[in-house]
């Protein structure tokens, strides 16, 4: 078991999302006293009778007001089982492109539904994106539970429903847990509680601290050494004079002293002389360590290029076809020239063609849309300037990974997923309109 789980929430507005995450710190005890009093000033003045645990996690004035979350706010609580690091993001339609941020880390999501509502559009088209995110587990709690006239059998009904949804979008059953809940009185979060006896199973917390979860959930170690080169270290000192080191991070395998490597896309073989950090060399590196390495021989490295394991490097590619979510207020259409950022290489890129849409509220292809607006998740077929060193984002999450940005404003347009994302999903050809 890790002993650290990153996890993520999601839901349509007014699910309850920040009141269960300020029930979790509160329950966790990972709030400070100020920040309670602070809370129940907040709600005295409000016309509550009881503190409004929102109010811990809607930090920007715009959410405090509507009462809505805006942006993605990470969180930090442990229990004496296990550490989380919680990314709490909106559940507006219009901020789906923030959801899809908070959720590409995450190891597991909780996804909320509101008992008087049930699964909702919404509610689709948030476990469509983590299904494509490659999410490994998944909650779904059904909150304001208490609010229902027949709790038990709106439970089993939601259950049944987001079942045959989850399955149709790749989880096993074993993966997916459901858990009735009242985030505002707590009521299955922190302990399971006498108000559900119809239900048998774990509370939220409970399940938290004892899910297994894969610390390779995102596909690190399932190939061989990738380090995208983020800087070349020339001091040119009378300490350093012929120093060069090649900064970045490790993406995904394992770096070792002594490993047969090639520089992508050049080709040029070598070797790692030494393993560098600021407390001293290292024999071998795992994911996710920053590390300086120098190589044998003096060759042609440049920012963006990726050091690759000899025996199992990448070939580059300049054409590939991928599944975006398209973040962009405009729509996007063939032959859109943009930039494209994968790892720490910037290339300009072209849209060849739309391949598909995906409908996520039916599980159907939209083959050959004429564009796809914001939230449309489709596939299309790119091609760039330069070549990337990229693996199928099913194989390895970090190296098939990238975003589509705007070339005159330099926002982000889409999050985008190497390869079919969709292959994972029971999807079938539209029929109609």
């Amino acid at each position: 078991m890790s002993d650290l789980l990153r996890l993520a929430t999601a839901g349509s507005v007014d699910d309850g999302k920040s009141t269960l995450v300020g029930r979790l710190l509160y329950d966790t005890k990972s709030v400070l006293a100020d920040q309670i009093d602070a809370v129940t000033r907040a709600s005295v003045d409000k016309g509550l009778s009881t503190p409004d645990l929102s109010l811990l996690v809607d930090g920007l004035r715009a959410e405090r007001e509507q009462g809505i979350t805006i942006d993605v706010a990470y969180r930090y609580f442990a229990t004496p089982q296990r550490s989380f690091v919680l990314a709490d993001t909106p559940g507006h339609v219009q901020y789906t492109r923030n959801t899809v941020s908070g959720a590409s880390t995450a190891q597991l999501v909780i996804l909320l539904v509101d008992a008087r509502k049930g699964v909702i559009e919404q509610t689709r088209r948030h476990a469509a994106v983590m299904a494509l995110l490659g999410v490994p587990k998944l909650v779904l709690a059904v909150n304001k539970i208490d609010l229902v006239d027949d709790p038990a059998t709106v439970f089993k009904e939601i259950s049944a429903e987001f079942s045959e949804l989850t399955t149709k979008l790749g989880w096993a059953a074993e993966d997916v847990q459901e858990i009735p809940v009242s985030a505002l009185n707590g009521d299955n979060v922190a302990s399971r509680s006498d108000n559900t006896p119809y239900y048998t199973g774990p509370s939220l917390i409970e399940h938290l601290e004892s899910v297994p979860v894969d610390a390779d959930a995102h596909g690190r170690h399932q190939v061989g050494l990738r380090f995208p080169v983020q800087y070349v270290i020339r001091p040119r000192t009378a300490e350093y004079p012929d120093y060069r080191g090649y900064a970045g991070q490790v993406a995904a395998g394992v770096v070792s002293k002594g490993d047969e490597v090639v520089v992508l896309p050049s080709g040029t073989r070598t070797t790692i002389e030494r393993i560098d950090t600021p407390n001293g060399e290292l024999a071998s590196a795992q994911p996710g360590r920053s590390v300086t390495l120098i190589l044998a021989d003096n060759v042609d490295v440049s920012r963006g290029d990726v050091i690759a394991a000899a025996n199992d490097a990448p070939e580059p590619i300049e054409a590939f076809d991928a599944t975006v979510c398209w973040l962009g207020d405009k729509p996007l259409r063939a032959g859109a020239r943009l930039l494209l950022k994968h790892g720490t290489r910037t290339t300009q890129a072209i849209v060849g063609s739309l391949i598909e849409r995906f409908d996520e509220q039916h599980l159907a292809a939209d083959p050959s849309p004429e564009s796809l607006s914001l939230n449309d998740i489709g596939r299309i077929a790119l091609r760039v300037a330069d070549p990337i060193v990229a693996d199928d984002y099913s194989i390895n999450r970090h190296t098939g990974s990238f975003l589509l940005i705007d070339p005159a404003g330099g926002n982000t347009l889409a999050a985008g997923l190497v390869g079919d994302a969709l292959t994972a999903v029971e999807v079938g050809e539209k029929t109609g309109a």
